[in-house]
C-alpha cells in the first residue's frame, strides 16, 4: 500500500485531467451554474491560498512527503488538510460551472478525490507522526482531517512559519493559470453553444 500511496502522491497533479476533459466535453453550463460554481471554486482557491501562504512552496513537491514545520496556524488551525479541501471545492465548483453529466460526474469526482486524498493523507500522517510524535497526535485529536471546523486550534508553542501572502501568490501561480484557463474554456464553450 505504501508504494501505491507514494505513486498517488507523486502524480496527484495529473488526476484531475480526465475529469476536466469530461467537464469540457459534456459542458451544459447556464449563467446560474457558472456563477454558483465560480463562487464554490473561488472559495476553494481562497482556502488553498490561505494554507500555502503559511506552508509555503513545500506543498508543491512531488518527490515525496516532507515538511519543515508542523504548521498549525491559519487554515491549518481549522483543518489539517486545507489544500486538499480547497482542491475538492475547486473541482466541485468547476463541475457545477460546467454542469457536465450533472450530477453524476460531480459526485464521482468528489468521491474519487476524497478517496485519493485519504490515501495521500495516510502517507503524510505517517511521516508527521514519526517526525512530531505526540505534538502531531494532539493536533490530530483536536483538528479535523478534511472538513473545516469553526473552532481554532490553539498553538501550544510550536515554531511556525510566518504568513507570507506574496510567497503564497507566487506558489499558487500555476493553480491560478490552470483555474483561469478552465474557466475561460467553459465560458467560451457556453458562448459558442
Amino acid at each position: 500500500m505504501k508504494n501505491f500511496a507514494v505513486k498517488i502522491f507523486k502524480y496527484r497533479s495529473y488526476t484531475p485531467i480526465p475529469f476536466l476533459i469530461l467537464m469540457l466535453a459534456f459542458q451544459n453550463a447556464t449563467p446560474l451554474s457558472m456563477a454558483a460554481g465560480l463562487i464554490i471554486a473561488a472559495a476553494g482557491e481562497a482556502m488553498r491560498l490561505w494554507g500555502v501562504s503559511y506552508a509555503g512552496s513545500e506543498t508543491r513537491t512531488t518527490d515525496g512527503v516532507g515538511g519543515t514545520y508542523l504548521v498549525v496556524s491559519g487554515a491549518f488551525a481549522h483543518l489539517r488538510n486545507p489544500l486538499y479541501f480547497g482542491n475538492m471545492l475547486m473541482y466541485f465548483g468547476i463541475g457545477i460551472m460546467s454542469m457536465a453529466l450533472f450530477p453524476y460526474l460531480q459526485i464521482i469526482a468528489l468521491l474519487f478525490f476524497f478517496w485519493q486524498y485519504t490515501v495521500i493523507i495516510s502517507e503524510e500522517e505517517e511521516f508527521l507522526k514519526k517526525k512530531y510524535g505526540t505534538q502531531y497526535e494532539k493536533y490530530c485529536a483536536e483538528v479535523p482531517k478534511l472538513i473545516p471546523s469553526l473552532k481554532k486550534y490553539k498553538n501550544p508553542g510550536l515554531d511556525q512559519p510566518s504568513y507570507e501572502l506574496k510567497k503564497g501568490l507566487r506558489s499558487e501561480r500555476r493553480t491560478f493559470q490552470a483555474f483561469g484557463i478552465i474557466i475561460l474554456l467553459i465560458v467560451v464553450r457556453y458562448l459558442l453553444r
